[in-house]
């Protein structure tokens, strides 16, 4: 799996798991809607490290408890 969809495949079982909408995790993490949709639908291909923090502020979770998932265990990195 690309690191990208592994990402996306996080913040939308984390959403599930959290009953939280787009709209209430942009809330959440201080990041504009535009940039949490790119990333949950796949547009943004390389999010940063500093947005995904962000993110896992809106999760109210640790950035060490969003890698620790069986997603990341055999990602690749895909080149631009």
């Amino acid at each position: 799996m690309q690191l990208s969809e592994a990402v996306q495949k996080r913040i939308i079982n984390l959403c599930k798991e959290q009953n939280i909408t787009l709209n209430k995790l942009s809330t959440n993490s201080g990041l504009p809607y535009s940039t949490v949709f790119s990333i949950f639908y796949g547009k943004s291909k390389s999010p940063k490290l500093a947005t995904i923090l962000h993110i896992c502020e809106g999760f109210n979770i640790e950035l060490s408890d969003f890698f620790k998932d069986q997603l990341f265990k055999d990602v690749e990195y895909e080149d631009e």
